[in-house]
């Protein structure tokens, strides 16, 4: 695993966000780089402030009776008490007010600052859950637009888990031209195609790798990516048909523009017996 994958699965632990074979992952890389704490330790500092720093938000009056209405539960009563002889006149409702059904009270009985504030404090929880999930990720980096999208994406780490525990998990391996090997990871009845690689050659800062599905003669882009220390697990873009070669070559970061590759390729990893 590459310290970019690990500071996505680090994030989502920050959130308990991870599923079972993601957080597996990330406790083992962890275990094998200890000098990735810092991230850690970032993404929980950062979790906590946001904690600490969301302002209270009354909410609107009627939301809870609304909510609760959509259901088809009843508004549970208050077990909050005030003193009748000490209410104020001013206080109570009629059968026309909102608010007799957003408190949960009878009509009659006397709206209090306890309900309130109950209902200020449970509306505060559930918008700092959403405010503090939004704003770690895009403290870290992410868009929006790239939150929503990653949630909706697997990692290479959950699909590889999920290959290997298949009982038609197919993989082919080849070396690399400069030392290292890269293993292609597949099966017909997951949904995905994993790239392994260890010993890739070191690349310039303006450089990415870049898979390939070579289909006969063309080859098709796979997806770009960075490595910092040689190594990666990447989830391919798009399908593999039978009879492909995965390639993989140095590009401009990115990718390559014009959707062809622009080097020799430093592995080609043929899929057919």
């Amino acid at each position: 695993m590459n310290e970019q994958t690990f500071a996505e699965l680090s994030a989502g632990y920050a959130l308990g966000a991870l599923s079972p074979e993601d957080e597996l992952a990330y406790h083992e890389a962890l275990d094998a780089h200890p000098e990735w704490m810092p991230l850690v330790e970032a993404d929980a500092a950062a979790a906590a402030l946001l904690s600490e720093g969301v302002a209270d938000v009354a909410p609107p009056p009627a939301l809870r009776a609304s909510l609760m209405a959509q259901i088809g539960a009843p508004v549970a009563e208050s077990s909050t008490v005030r003193d009748d002889d000490n209410a104020d006149p001013a206080d109570e409702l009629h059968e026309d007010d909102p608010r007799a059904a957003a408190s949960g009270y009878a009509v009659g009985s006397p709206v209090t600052e306890e309900v309130q504030m109950v209902q200020r404090r449970n509306w505060t929880r559930s918008l700092f859950a959403l405010t503090a999930s939004i704003a770690l990720l895009v403290g870290i980096g992410w868009g929006v637009g790239a939150l929503t999208q990653d949630m909706r994406a697997p990692s290479a780490e959950s699909v590889l888990a999920q290959i290997e525990r298949s009982g038609d998990a197919q993989s082919s391996t080849a070396e690399l031209v400069d030392g290292g090997e890269a293993t292609v990871h597949w099966s017909p009845s997951v949904d995905g195609v994993v790239l392994v690689a260890e010993g890739l050659p070191e690349i310039a800062d303006d450089q990415s790798y870049e898979a390939w599905f070579v289909r006969g003669s063309a080859p098709i882009p796979a997806g770009a990516f960075e490595s910092t220390d040689g190594s990666a697990a990447m989830l391919l873009e798009g399908d593999m048909q039978p009879e492909d070669v995965i390639a993989l070559t140095i590009e401009q970061s990115g990718g390559s523009p014009s959707g062809l590759p622009t080097t020799d390729p430093i592995v080609a990893i043929a899929t057919s017996a």
